[in-house]
């Protein structure tokens, strides 16, 4: 049967995936900086010997004779979603495959190395030749999906985002917050005057912030016995399901940064780990894109992680790990404080969006060549200054150093944090609706029925549906914003 020769086949490609995926989480956590060139080497080879396997002419003649055997309907979707993963990789040879990794390995180690001091004459060069290797990607990948070049760099992250059908959403996002930005500062004045913001102690030894987050992982869901975590430069969740790799980094000085950043990519660890086991190394059994991802994540963050009703249950706990009494309305004025910034990963919900925004404008702009990575200070400057009002022009490890997308070639992938965060507001507004008592749950510490939610109707569904099909399954509506600016006004407008 065709179909188990494509069971066989993806049980290889699997090994591959897990050799690189911990590869991968190894390299950013615990390599040490010698090991950075065999690295690059040992993962390009690998790459592109799975890339080779993946991409055989044969594969093609057994999906077509899959597709007529007599399947049950979940096979047919994993037949139907092998197919789509087959094409998209057969847009690359193997040998750019090679190349694009060892040049996206090497920037992302200069990247780290370099981020620090700000050194951006030393690191462009870097960035120039992972640029050029994406641009050259999105046109071999236009070519085979018949799609714009910046939409075919998308399509793998977000199966079925369109830059023409973002851009009019996100405008409309970007004029509401610009104006609401100002207002939500104005409510938060009013707010501090009643009852001034209480100083963090600035005393949170890293020892006693990780065990406080490993109590809340646990807590939300996480099963520690498949994963684990560990301190990066750039906060992240990676590995396997069966070995889910989540990293976070640490300030002394305070500990809500570290701590929300835990709770986001235990967001993104709980959808790993509760993925359909018997897909596990199918396309279908994989997450639904970026925005789906995203939107679990946030869920926990955002949703859950600055709920009134978590800190009810989660003060409590953070007084036993940190040593430290604090009232809600205290700490919920640090939870929910509005402040525009200049880093992403540290931004209130309400400014985030205008970060992503910034970066979703300017790769469309490096990947069309009307925009070259030597002018991106100046044009992130000028974003900067009119979406926030701030300025990064003396300073680039704020501004296009920030963060290791570019860096590791991840062009297309920044539309899905906001289309995550719009997500996750529109499953809360289902969960309201279906368990009306969530949030005395929460604030008992119970996060199952939550929980039971999302793994029913998001979580085990793997890649069965395509988005949007898998947001009107999961919340009973197609995709509406309406939902993430109703949040917002009621968390901050007032």
């Amino acid at each position: 049967m065709s179909f188990q020769k494509l069971d066989e086949l993806c049980r290889r490609l699997q090994a591959f995936d897990h050799a690189l995926a911990i590869l991968g989480a190894d390299e950013a956590t615990h390599m040490a900086p010698g090991g950075g060139e065999a690295r690059a080497e040992a993962m390009s080879t690998l790459a592109g010997m799975a890339h080779r396997q993946s991409t055989a002419p044969e594969i093609g003649d057994w999906i077509a004779a899959a597709e007529a055997e007599d399947l049950n309907a979940e096979e047919k979707a994993a037949v139907a979603e092998f197919r789509r993963h087959y094409t998209n990789l057969t847009c690359l040879p193997s040998d750019f495959v090679e190349r694009q990794t060892r040049t996206r390995m090497r920037s992302e180690q200069l990247w780290r190395e370099m981020r620090e001091r700000g050194d951006w004459a030393g690191f462009l060069p870097a960035l120039e030749g992972v640029i050029d290797l994406a641009r050259e990607e999105a046109h071999m990948r236009a070519e085979a999906l018949d799609l714009a070049p910046y939409d075919a760099l998308m399509e793998q992250y977000d199966p079925g985002n369109r830059a023409a059908e973002i851009t009019p959403v996100f405008g409309e996002l970007k004029n509401f917050l610009v104006d609401f930005v100002p207002r939500a500062l104005e409510a938060q004045a009013r707010r501090l005057e009643r009852q001034p913001l209480r100083a963090l102690s600035g005393s949170y030894p890293v020892e006693r912030q990780r065990e406080l987050g490993l109590s809340m992982m646990a807590a939300v869901g996480f099963d520690l016995t498949r994963g684990s975590l560990s301190v990066s430069h750039h906060p992240f969740c990676g590995g396997v399901p069966t070995d889910v790799r989540i990293t976070t980094r640490y300030k002394t000085g305070e500990f809500l940064s570290s701590l929300m950043g835990i709770l986001h990519e235990t967001g993104h660890a709980l959808y790993e780990q509760n993925l359909p086991a018997r897909w596990a190394h199918w396309p279908l059994g994989k997450a639904r894109g970026m925005a789906i991802h995203e939107s679990q994540s946030l869920f926990v963050e955002k949703q859950i992680g600055r709920n009134p009703a978590f800190w009810e249950w989660a003060l409590p706990v953070v007084e036993n790990h940190l040593g430290e009494k604090w009232s809600q309305d205290e700490i919920l004025a640090h939870v929910h404080h509005v402040e525009p910034g200049l880093i992403r990963v540290d931004a209130d919900e309400v400014t985030y969006p205008l970060h992503v925004i910034l970066r979703f404008e300017l790769e469309q702009e490096l990947i069309s060549g009307t925009l070259e990575a030597r002018d991106l200070p100046e044009a992130w400057d000028a974003r900067m200054r009119a979406y926030l009002g701030l300025s990064t022009i003396d300073t680039p490890q704020d501004g296009p150093m920030q963060d290791v997308h570019w860096p590791s070639a991840a062009f297309g992938y920044f539309p899905s944090y906001t289309l995550g965060a719009m997500i996750a507001a529109q499953q809360w507004a289902a969960i309201e609706k279906d368990m009306p008592d969530v949030n005395a749950q929460i604030a008992a510490g119970d996060f199952e029925a939550v929980n039971a939610w999302r793994r029913d109707r998001i979580w085990s569904q793997g890649s069965r549906w395509s988005t949007p099909e898998l947001i009107e399954r999961a919340t009973g509506e197609p995709l509406n914003a309406a939902h993430f600016l109703r949040h917002l006004e009621a968390r901050y407008g007032a």
